[in-house]
């Protein structure tokens, strides 16, 4: 089972933070509210008690932004991406369902090693051999390419809290900013729902505290994303671009180093 987190003044102090944190890199960039605010988590705690205590906060960051879409865009979207979304709640339940399984120090260093494989491939200044060939054989609108890319996407995310390639298939769709951020938020959004049906049935939550806390801290996650949403227009694509891979780079290296014993 997961370690409960210690009720005190500094533990309060650091979830706010992490938490806000991550809702405002969500609401500029319009993703990394899991990715930065699990592996901020995961840096001070125990991996799999941050990706169980993150699920309530994500899901009140994605109820935020999917608000982003209108009515009409919400159905279109919801038909369009359906595939997706469905292997990606299978995929999830698997993955919650083997969390335990997963010893703390090899779960810390495979968080930030995927943390620092997100940075690689989406950034644009340096062209990796083979990726857009990679991008161009999985990342295609077809049916089978959603459920291949939603199955494994959803197994990684529902044991890490990781859900990188869920994004980047989405970015390939050839979507406005806003509609990405809309569309992303739909689908973390339905994945959440159930993820927290499903904590509970397994047994995920060490105890009742840590599920009060987990409910509390969407308080700081809310303020967090209307915080970077209205600082998202301010900013320059590439700004946004580059504040976001800084943070995720420097997270990604705290967390191997961790999970080696080295730091």
């Amino acid at each position: 089972m997961s370690s409960a987190l210690a009720l005190t003044p500094a533990t309060l102090a650091v979830v706010a933070t992490v938490v806000l944190v991550a809702g405002v890199v969500n609401g500029v960039a319009g993703f990394g509210f899991a990715l930065v605010g699990t592996m901020l988590l995961a840096s001070t705690v125990d991996p799999a008690t941050a990706v169980v205590f993150m699920i309530l906060p994500i899901l009140a960051a994605n109820l935020t932004l999917v608000r982003e879409l209108d009515a009409d865009s919400l159905r279109t979207c919801g038909r369009r991406f359906s595939p997706l979304l469905a292997a990606a709640l299978v995929g999830t339940v698997v993955g919650m369902a083997v969390l335990e399984r997963l010893p703390a120090a090899p779960l810390k260093a495979g968080l930030g090693v995927l943390t620092l494989g997100f940075v690689l491939t989406a950034q644009r200044r340096v062209v990796l051999p083979g990726l857009d060939r990679a991008r161009a054989g999985c990342f295609v609108e077809t049916t089978p390419a959603m459920v291949g890319v939603g199955g494994v996407s959803g197994l990684l995310f529902g044991g890490t809290n990781v859900g990188v390639q869920l994004i980047a298939y989405v970015r390939s769709c050839d979507l406005s900013h806003g509609l990405f951020v809309g569309v992303v938020a739909l689908v973390f959004l339905g994945l959440n729902a159930v993820r927290v049906g499903a904590a509970g049935l397994l047994g995920l939550y060490p105890d009742l505290v840590t599920v009060g806390l987990s409910a509390a801290a969407a308080v700081p996650a809310v303020v967090g994303v209307a915080a970077g949403q209205r600082a998202r227009d301010r900013l320059s694509p590439r700004r946004r671009r580059v504040g976001v891979f800084a943070l995720l780079s420097l997270i990604g290296v705290r967390l191997v180093l961790g999970g080696l014993g080295i730091a």
